[in-house]
């Protein structure tokens, strides 16, 4: 089975026609930072002959599947073994001064999902690993092992937005002193029992949902190496480059609603009669607030329910 056939990328042809302008004239240079299975850049390969692709990814089994798909455009593509807040030296290192797009593709990967042993999902029983590069790194059932009480709630309310996360704290803590936590479906067991049969009735989704999601960024990373990365993509752009990111959840949206919002405000101070150079906004929004997938979109990749994609233009050089 190909990757074609296995991974259907989210908000393909919107994000292709967002990243076009800036990757039109010859020798453009387009950054995945996701690269996952490669159907973005596959994509943007296809329809724009004269761009050379830079694509990063901290998991080598998307790499290595993505290597075989993109294979056939020869020296047009690199790819390097990196997390997406290693950008700007994953650039420099293949011999880019600047770019001319970049594209975040978010969150856990199809491949991740799909490949049970990975952890990730809470439907599948699997050995609680949850590492994007499982050549490093702390795995999940080290995180449910080790962390105190305090710590496993701190990042179930932070990274999960999880109400009953002081519940589900104590009663890891209490399961785990009996025997270790090691697989996801023992952990689906403990949150199942910990939780009031009445919340369970409210339909608010699965009682693990929000602690996996957790637990995930928690190993990862992820908000951290989001927050590093975006300034350093951004800086790399050249004029009239394009930025497209698309989250999944909502503290990813609001980090790049955050930082798009800043790049696009003017810093002068209030009353000044002429806005100077320095003040001027580096980058203008593309899109109107964050953009949804179609119902269309939806029913044919569920996956893509919860994407929001946001973008920006650089439009004045750093002073």
């Amino acid at each position: 089975m190909s990757t074609s056939d296995i991974h259907t990328p989210v908000l393909l042809e919107r994000c292709i026609e967002l990243l076009a302008p800036a990757l039109a004239h010859p020798g453009a240079v387009v950054v995945d930072a996701t690269e996952g299975m490669g159907g973005h850049s596959e994509a943007l390969l296809e329809r724009f002959d004269g761009v050379r692709l830079i694509g990063l990814d901290r998991d080598t089994d998307a790499l290595r599947l993505a290597g075989e798909r993109l294979a056939r455009f020869g020296d047009r593509v690199t790819l390097v073994h990196t997390v997406y807040d290693g950008i700007a030296e994953a650039v420099a290192g293949a011999g880019a001064p600047q770019v001319d797009g970049i594209l975040f593709d978010l969150g856990v990967s199809s491949l991740q999902l799909d490949e049970a042993d990975r952890g990730f999902a809470y439907s599948q029983d699997a050995p609680l690993d949850m590492r994007m590069d499982q050549t490093q790194g702390i795995t999940a059932a080290e995180v449910v092992a080790t962390y105190g009480e305090g710590d496993l709630r701190r990042i179930f309310e932070r990274y999960g937005e999880e109400k009953l996360a002081g519940r589900y704290a104590r009663a890891i803590l209490a399961a785990r002193a009996f025997a270790p936590i090691e697989r996801s479906g023992q952990l689906v067991d403990v949150l199942v029992a910990a939780t009031p049969v009445a919340v369970q009735r409210e339909g608010r989704g699965h009682p693990a949902k929000r602690v996996f999601q957790a637990l995930r960024i928690e190993v990862n990373a992820e908000l951290a190496v989001l927050e590093r990365a975006l300034p350093a993509a951004m800086g790399l752009l050249r004029l009239g480059g394009r930025i497209a990111v698309m989250s999944y959840q909502s503290l990813e949206d609001r980090l790049v609603k955050r930082e798009f919002a800043a790049a696009a405000a003017s810093t002068a101070p209030a009353g000044l009669p002429v806005e100077l150079p320095e003040h001027t906004p580096r980058f203008r929004l593309l899109t109107k607030g964050a953009e949804l997938a179609s119902e269309a979109e939806r029913a044919r990749n569920p996956r893509a329910t919860p994407v929001r994609l946001r973008a920006a233009e650089r439009i004045a050089e750093a002073v």
